[in-house]
């Protein structure tokens, strides 16, 4: 018989070391943590909604400003694309004939009559010092393609509209198909190359036509270029923050209920 039993006692296993503090104190890491990083994601909408503010102030003045003459080639690369987007310009030229691109295009909140899914019209105009430069003749909506205005090739004409640089390719971006002449974004240097045009005279910039430009028929409808921006940046800033107040709230409702638990330390 061993002592234990000897003395009517019985061996009671080693309380654990483990103390609810330990839980308290992972708790307080995750929390710190998560609100960083929701403090970070509501700071970074801060900075959003300035840089918005900025860009559509910058917008609303170019815009709303009077039409200057567009600039020429040197000029054009001399100059970072950025600085010309959405300038009012002024270009005089002739429609080069058998070269057009079809652009796909959803339009949603149209100014004119047509909207939903459709194609923007390019077409190159070429300037009398032999330089190129592609214009966004207007919309034309899937069930009306085909029966937009042509272009006329046999007269100078003079377009007004807005500056735009190329379009940037995303990541989800389909190819375009030129065979078939399906286009995913307005690239006039890529333009230039596929229907032959000397890509070296490209202007490397395009020009969306203005309401003035859409032919009595009504398609191509011009003028269609997006100066509205969604501004959402403070909603989502004070989204965060609010959940990074929440988050300590959370863990200091616990340590407190925890305090009730165990009771005061001595």
């Amino acid at each position: 018989m061993t002592a234990s039993r000897a003395s009517g006692r019985v061996a009671l296993p080693a309380p654990s070391t483990a103390t609810p503090r330990s839980g308290l104190v992972l708790a307080g890491a995750a929390t710190a943590v998560a609100t960083l990083c929701l403090i970070g994601l509501g700071t970074w909408q801060v900075q959003r909604l300035a840089w918005k503010h900025a860009l559509i102030a910058t917008v609303t003045a170019r815009a709303s400003a009077p039409a200057i003459p567009a600039p020429g080639l040197d000029a054009a690369l001399a100059h970072d694309p950025a600085a010309l987007d959405y300038t009012v310009v002024r270009v005089t030229g002739r429609w080069l004939a058998g070269a057009e691109a079809h652009v796909q295009a959803l339009l949603g909140e149209p100014r004119g009559a047509f909207g939903g899914p459709g194609q923007w019209v390019m077409t190159p105009l070429r300037r009398a010092d032999g330089t190129i430069v592609w214009i966004n003749r207007g919309f034309v909506p899937l069930d009306r393609l085909g029966r937009e205005t042509p272009a006329d090739p046999t007269r100078d004409v003079t377009i007004e509209g807005l500056a735009r640089p190329p379009e940037p390719r995303g990541a989800f971006t389909p190819d375009d198909v030129p065979a078939k002449n399906e286009w995913f974004v307005r690239d006039p240097l890529r333009l230039s190359a596929a229907f032959g045009l000397p890509v070296d005279r490209t202007l490397p910039y395009t020009i969306d036509a203005g309401v003035g430009a859409t032919p009595p028929s009504g398609l191509p409808q011009a003028g269609e270029t997006r100066l509205s921006f969604s501004d959402n940046h403070l909603g989502y800033a004070l989204t965060w923050y609010g959940l990074a107040i929440a988050a300590v709230g959370v863990f200091t409702a616990r340590v407190r209920a925890e305090r009730r638990r165990t009771g005061p330390t001595r």
